[in-house]
């Protein structure tokens, strides 16, 4: 890592492009001194973004041109066949060539696996990367993984996840010893599929984490938790299901208060709590996922980020690059393989 962190973002990536990523770029630069970002994609148009501003900030942008976007809408084959020159591809072969410490992109998830994986290659220990991502909970947050990179998974994959889950709780949390639990229908030893039985069989003889067990669907948003495994069909189902509830309720709580003009003055009185609620379970305070796995820091921002949940994916990348996540996840699966 270079005493400045150098994050580089795929500029053209996601629902908004230039219009979310400079200025969250921007509003990391002027909080974060030490921090230098490459700005991938149309120089041209790029430039057009940041001739105003502050001096301060603009030394420390860079922008390295990239000619093609990938669209949300392309095959994660095709990008990485036909798109070379993409603002995501060249994003990802400058972390290859050491000359950035992390790739942030809003832009096609499995584009974006596609090409990290190929670029970057995975761990030794790994066979497949995963996507983690934290979610707030009754107890702060919990980190969930595989969140939809491997529909299918063995049980050595989930023993994969639950060490690189670990030492990213570990490291993101300043937690020594973080909870990990394995996602089943139920808490008891005779529950659970051929596959989560065996990886709770694999998990208990790792004695490099601290595996508690089984955990149930509530437990990720209700105990003491700090990670939960599982395959990515089942994370992706969950996490969907989860943002619906949320997005349910929220429009609930909107009808509600709307309904006559005692609820409107009900919810005048209740502001104060509605958004420290809102404060406590925003999904932007979390935007930011990790790519898992890969011999280098990708962070995946959801697509349609605004400014602020940008700039925590950003803010994600340049704490794990100064935690040194990658190397430290090397060095357990290397403590854990030898043994």
């Amino acid at each position: 890592m270079s005493d400045k962190p150098i994050i580089a973002i795929d500029a053209m990536g996601g629902d908004f492009g230039p219009d979310v990523v400079i200025p969250a770029a921007v509003k990391v630069l002027k909080t974060n001194k030490s921090l230098k970002i490459i700005l991938v994609g149309d120089q041209q148009l790029l430039e057009t973004y940041i001739t105003s501003l502050d001096r301060s900030v603009s030394d420390r942008l860079t922008i390295h041109h990239a000619s093609e976007k990938v669209e949300m809408h392309d095959a994660p084959s095709m990008a990485l066949r036909k798109k070379k020159d993409s603002s995501m591809r060249v994003a990802i072969n400058l972390l290859h060539d050491k000359k950035a410490d992390a790739v942030v992109s809003a832009g096609n998830t499995g584009a974006l696996m596609a090409t990290a994986k190929f670029v970057l290659k995975t761990l030794k220990g790994i066979d497949r990367p995963a996507i983690i991502s934290t979610l707030p909970s009754s107890n702060g947050h919990t980190h969930m993984l595989d969140l939809g990179a491997n529909v299918d998974c063995s049980a050595q994959h989930l023993m994969q996840f639950a060490v690189m889950g670990s030492v990213l709780a570990q490291a993101m949390d300043n937690n020594p010893a973080p909870k990990v639990g394995l996602l089943n229908v139920g808490s008891e030893a005779l529950k659970g599929n051929t596959q989560v039985k065996e990886a709770d069989e694999v998990l208990s003889a790792v004695k490099d984490i601290n595996y508690v067990g089984y955990v149930e669907g509530d437990d990720i948003y209700q105990s003491s938790i700090d990670v939960v495994v599982c395959d990515g069909f089942v994370g992706n189902v969950s996490l969907k299901t989860a943002e619906g509830v949320a997005k349910m309720i929220t429009q609930f709580m909107k009808d509600e208060f709307k309904r006559n003009w005692y609820n409107k003055l009900a919810a005048l009185i209740a502001l104060p709590v509605l958004k420290a609620l809102k404060a406590r379970i925003d999904p932007r305070v979390y935007n930011g996922a990790s790519l898992l796995g890969l011999r280098g820091i990708v962070i995946k921002s959801h697509g349609g980020a605004d400014v602020f949940a940008f700039s925590k994916a950003i803010e994600t990348a340049v704490h794990q690059v100064e935690e040194n996540l990658t190397q430290r996840i090397d060095k357990q699966l290397e403590h854990i393989l030898d043994r």
